[in-house]
């Protein structure tokens, strides 16, 4: 993970008088909505940028006129937390939240698919405005964002029935550069194995954040891609339908796939979240994703070769 050189850090150090309930939870609730993270029992953390320092000004003051003390304090380093850990402490304290909106998003679509709801549309509305306050906080970018957003988008999208699958023509994605979202898990890592096994034997890949405007190249499980999630399936299982896969054993990776990926239990593959633990312990380890991906590789002709049997 790369990290800018000049970052900086913001403390609040504070202490609140412990008779002041009232005032506690009103301040917690504030430094929580700030996206500050806790790193001791009174100290609190933010990146150092002109919004954020004039939310914990706002909280150093407040702090001090219920009777408690609070110290501001600007840093380059802190002791035993290197930039790299931070970063990662933001991001899983955003993950965490990205995940509730994903398990209120699947259970507002489940509700959609059993029964009529004339509050859906509210409902979701609220779910995104809870995406827009969370990405206000989301300071570097956390992978789990765009997950959501693809969720938000395929259910702004979806009508109820089932989406057609249009017709593709294999040869046409022969030789190409494709292209996904960096720091691959189980779906990118299964869906990239796929491409390159039975789709494109030549196959590129490329990582990026967003889809490269030259549009020479395939995109896959990322906003606006060329293969997604679509209806229920995951990636992998978007590609097998797309590019008329049968195989009795891609079928069981891809029921691999979803439950690790989608945490549905759809398919009751508890293998799947095994391996989707593996993938994302990988994305933490110092290699590219490159080699996540030869990993990976390595990974599914191995479960290719042993499932059903």
């Amino acid at each position: 993970m790369r990290v800018k050189k000049k970052l900086t850090w913001l403390l609040l150090l504070l202490r609140l008088p412990a008779t002041h309930k009232a005032e506690r939870v009103a301040i917690w609730r504030k430094l929580k909505k700030s996206g500050a993270i806790q790193i001791q029992t009174s100290t609190y953390v933010l990146p150092d940028e002109p919004a954020r320092y004039e939310s914990f000004q706002w909280l150093t003051q407040e702090v001090r006129s219920v009777g408690g003390d609070a110290t501001l304090v600007r840093a380059r380093e802190i002791e035993g937390l290197p930039n790299e850990k931070l970063i990662e402490l933001f991001n899983t304290a955003r993950a965490k939240e990205y995940a509730t909106l994903r398990e209120l998003l699947r259970a507002l679509s489940h509700r959609r698919k059993t029964r009529s709801s004339p509050t859906f549309g509210d409902k979701l509305d609220r779910v995104r405005k809870q995406f827009r306050e969370i990405r206000q906080t989301d300071f570097f970018n956390c992978p789990r964002a765009q997950d959501v957003e693809m969720l938000l988008r395929k259910m702004e999208g979806t009508q109820p029935g089932e989406a057609s699958v249009p017709r593709v023509v294999t040869r046409d994605y022969r030789g190409r550069t494709w292209v996904t979202r960096p720091r691959p898990e189980i779906d990118r890592v299964g869906s990239a194995w796929l491409i390159r096994k039975f789709i494109d034997p030549k196959a590129k890949f490329i990582f990026a954040k967003k889809i490269p405007a030259n549009g020479r190249v395939v995109s896959f499980d990322m906003l606006e891609a060329d293969f997604s999630h679509q209806g229920d399936d995951c990636t992998f299982e978007t590609l097998m339908k797309h590019f008329k896969l049968r195989d009795k054993r891609l079928e069981e990776i891809a029921q691999i796939i979803h439950d690790g990926d989608l945490e549905d239990n759809k398919f009751g593959r508890p293998e799947g979240k095994a391996i989707e633990l593996i993938t994302k312990g990988w994305g933490k380890m110092n290699w590219n994703d490159e080699e996540i991906l030869r990993k990976g590789f390595e990974l599914f002709d191995a479960l290719y070769l042993t499932v059903g049997t």
